[in-house]
This record gives structure tokens, sequence and C-alpha cells, in this order.
């Protein structure tokens, strides 16, 4: 059966639904401009499992339970569940941590990098710049021979581990559950973390959301270096319309708000929004994929994409415990020193896996 989502129309649909759902999510009570955003959603899960106490960013974002398990049942259905693992585990562990450091540096993922864009905040225009030149890097080192090592089969069970963990976490949302008293989990009472649709409305988000990048391999990461590295539009199609849709009902929601001040849940330091997202970007171009393209790999029974995953979620509680977090406020006062280490890290991991017969 010819696979639609896979057609040029096909991802351009996929972004206007992500777009349009993203969007819609916000209407319904998610925080502003964050309808979907993987960084951050991530970040409240670490903070619900007590990863970090930054009481205003905890919560068990159903949405991310949701991509993983629509990808995973939609892979399994049709034949693209391919359990693997085994490529430069702990590597790809601290690529996670660095992005997640950039990312809450820069206040959000490339997703929600777009979403804030459409919904008018012209800081996002920093983050996004910084984002090429991040993946631009990357696929400098592409070019060079880098490469993480070959991915080996697993037994299938293998690949069921991880949408297990996000059905767990999803049971331990809808009863509530708390193994001592005052937490954890985790559910903030205020800021961000507090503001979220409803329950069973996110999660059937999540699940198609995961469904449609899981059939269309829509992914911002891989728009990027494609057109970078070969000229290739084809997913940077989806992007556009993601961009083009969330726009269109910002409008017709009233979210829309132009200008680089008062925008929700983002700061105004150029530099370190820029440079927030080139380790990001950087870190997503070496793992080979942004975070929402991790998380629908994990669906797909890719357990290297899962330790990404798990080692954001880590990041998360690191950059909020070690005040390199940003806030409305301003950037963490550790923020500037973690991203030049993690930009450090990214370069020395570029630079020394690297086949030495294409280099």
């Amino acid at each position: 059966m010819k696979n639609i989502l896979s057609t040029r129309w096909g991802i351009i649909l996929a972004g206007a639904l992500i777009g349009t759902i993203a969007v819609s999510l916000q209407f319904l009570g998610n925080p502003p401009n964050m309808g979907v955003c993987v960084a951050c959603f991530e970040r409240d899960i670490a903070g619900a499992l007590g990863l970090h106490r930054a009481d205003v960013v905890q919560y068990l974002r159903p949405e991310i339970m949701g991509f993983v398990i629509g990808a995973f049942f939609i892979s399994l259905a049709l034949g693209d569940y391919k359990p693997r693992g085994g490529s430069s585990t702990l590597i790809r562990f601290f690529l996670g941590v660095f992005a997640m450091c950039g990312a809450l540096v820069f206040l959000g993922c490339p997703w929600r990098a777009l979403l804030r864009l459409a919904g008018g905040d012209l800081n996002a225009l920093l983050g996004i710049a910084g984002l090429i030149v991040g993946i631009a890097i990357g696929v400098v080192f592409l070019k060079k021979g880098f490469s993480l090592g070959r991915a080996y089969p697993l037994k299938k069970a293998a690949g069921w581990i991880f949408p297990a963990v996000m059905l767990g976490l999803f049971l331990l949302l809808a009863f509530q559950v708390s193994f001592s008293e005052g937490g954890p989990v985790f559910f903030s009472q205020k800021g961000p973390g507090s503001q979220k649709a409803n329950l069973y409305i996110s999660l059937a988000a999540g699940l198609v959301i995961g469904a449609i990048a899981q059939r269309s391999r829509f992914c911002t990461m891989g728009s990027l270096r494609d057109i970078i590295l070969t000229r290739d539009t084809h997913l940077v199609s989806g992007i556009g319309s993601l961009l083009v849709f969330a726009f269109i009902f910002n409008l017709i929601y009233g979210q829309f708000n132009p200008g680089f001040e008062g925008q929700p849940i983002a700061h105004t330091d150029h530099l370190w929004n820029f440079l927030g997202m080139t380790l990001s970007g950087l870190a997503y171009a070496l793992a080979g994929g942004c975070p929402g393209r991790q998380l629908i790999l994990s669906g797909e029974g890719d357990n290297d994409a899962a330790v990404f995953v798990t080692g954001m979620i880590v990041g998360a509680g690191i950059a909020h415990n070690f005040s390199a977090a940003s806030s409305p406020k301003g950037v963490g006062a550790f923020g500037p020193a973690m991203v030049v280490i993690g930009i450090v890290f990214c370069l020395i991991v570029g630079f020394t896996m690297r086949d030495r017969m294409k280099a």
C-alpha cells in the first residue's frame, strides 16, 4: 500500500495538521506559543518525576507519551517496527543532555521555535538562525565522514520497553499517583506546568501527531540538513506548511502578537537565543534527528533514539538544578557556560567520530 504521507503533498499535509493541532492545543489550555514543544514537555516530565524542583514546570505531558505510542502502533501495524540499537550509546545520551541544555537556554525545541514565530515572537528568528548554523556545522562533519557507527538488530521485545515506559507514565498521570506526601509525582500549581489542555484531548493529539510524523518522516533537523547537503526540499515543505497553518490558526484564535518584547515564556537575549539553538542544532545533526523525530524513532523500536530522549530528560534536570535554564527574566546564571561546554563536547565528538577513509 502506497504511503501517501511520504509524498510531497503528504508531507505538506503532515505539517499542516501538526501546526493546526499544536495551535489548537494552545487555545484549549496549553501554554502560549507552546502547543507542542518536545524539549519543554520533556522538561515538565523531568520535573514531575523529581529530577528538578522548579515548581512551575512540572507535569507529565501526555502529548509526549502519545508521540511514542502512536508511532509504535502505526509502525507495528504497517511493518516499520524494527528494533535496533548499540550505536555509540553513551555519546548519544550526552548529545541528548546537551541538546536539552541548549534548548532550555533558548526556551524551546525546533517545533516550538516555529510555533513562537507563527505566534509573532520575533526572538524565534535568532533561535532558528542558530539552529541552521548548528545543523550546518553538523553537515560539515557528515561530509568529512562523521558517523556514530551502525545500529544492530535487536529482539522484538527490546523495542517495547520505551513505549511501555510512556504507557506507565500515562497511567501515573491518569490516576494521579503519589509515592510520598508532597510528591513525587509533582504537578505545578502555577506557571507553564499548570497550563494544560484536557488530558485525553492532549493524548489523542499526541497519538495523531505520532502516527503522522512516523509515516511522513517529519523532521525539522532532517529538512534543513537535506537542503544544506543535497538541496532536497521535500522535508522542508512540511516545515513551511506547519509555519503557515500555525500562523493562520493563531490569527483565527486571536493568539498572534508580533514583536520581541513581552512574548510568553521567552527572553530577549539575542546572543544566547542564537547560541543555545546552535548547540541544539549541532547535537541534533550528530544524533541524526530533532527531538520530535527521536521520539518517533523510539516508538519504531530504535533504542539509540530512546537513549537520546532519556538524555534530554536527564539534561532538563541538570539544566534546572545547575541554574542553566532560562526563564522570561533572562538566561540562567550558568546557561552560557553550559552552552560553551556543550558546543565543545559536540565538536570533539564531531572531530573524533570520523571514518578516516572518508575524512
